[in-house]
């Protein structure tokens, strides 16, 4: 049987299936029972709470600032990468003698791309498919994380609700992009994904610049 309790409760309220609608899904994979007009309304309700400030300095910022990178922080003897891949890919395989930690192979629906990836682990293939914070870490330290604990930063970085299995070039093309910058190319994704910026920015109390609240504002009200 799969672990999968380290994500009890850590799914976000309600995934948005693009400017036709909202996905019934959670990002733990779980089904909302929410309508779209209300899944819209909260994510809009969210986003007008949210602090508007301007970036702060990028001075400091450094991976190692978040903690090891992938670490085990719910103790079930897999790291966080492996975790987001079991919950994210299908058909999985796994290393032998890892009970079932180590993802070998997959096959990834991209909901960046809407392409179907087949992911194998190696050294020149693992790439393929890679682990997006949906709040890029650097942006998360210009707006808010600066102040925050250690603790708090490698809570952060292994959060299921801002972690997702996505195609690694466009992990890569994005960067630290927030949503004034960057939007998947599937549009029909574009409500899920800013509804779930929303909640993550809403669960850590990070801001928003005004340019990047306007480009969530326009996608939620395109939806």
């Amino acid at each position: 049987m799969r672990v999968r309790a380290f994500m009890a409760g850590l799914a976000t309220v309600a995934m948005l299936a693009g400017c036709g609608g909202l996905e019934a899904q959670s990002s733990g994979g779980g089904k909302s029972s929410k309508t779209d007009s209300a899944a819209i309304a909260e994510a809009r309700d969210k986003l007008a709470k949210l602090d508007v400030k301007g970036r702060a300095p990028k001075t400091g910022f450094d991976r190692d600032e978040f903690g090891p990178a992938w670490s085990d922080v719910d103790h079930n003897g897999c790291d966080t990468r492996n975790d987001i891949l079991k919950r994210d890919l299908e058909d999985e395989t796994f290393k032998s003698g890892t009970h079932d930690c180590i993802v070998l192979t997959g096959t990834l629906d991209d909901p960046y791309s809407g392409k179907t990836i087949k992911f194998k682990r190696g050294q020149s293939t693992s790439t393929a498919v890679q682990i997006d914070h949906l709040i890029p870490l650097s942006d998360a330290w210009q707006k808010g994380a600066q102040q925050w604990t250690d603790a708090k930063r490698k809570e952060f970085a292994n959060d299921p609700m801002n972690l997702m299995a996505v195609d690694g070039p466009l992990n890569g093309q994005k960067s630290d992009s927030d949503a004034a910058t960057w939007l998947p190319p599937r549009k029909a994704y574009r409500c899920t994904y800013i509804a779930k910026q929303i909640d993550v920015k809403a669960k850590y109390k990070l801001w928003v610049t005004s340019a990047e609240k306007d480009a969530m504002k326009g996608i939620l009200d395109s939806c």
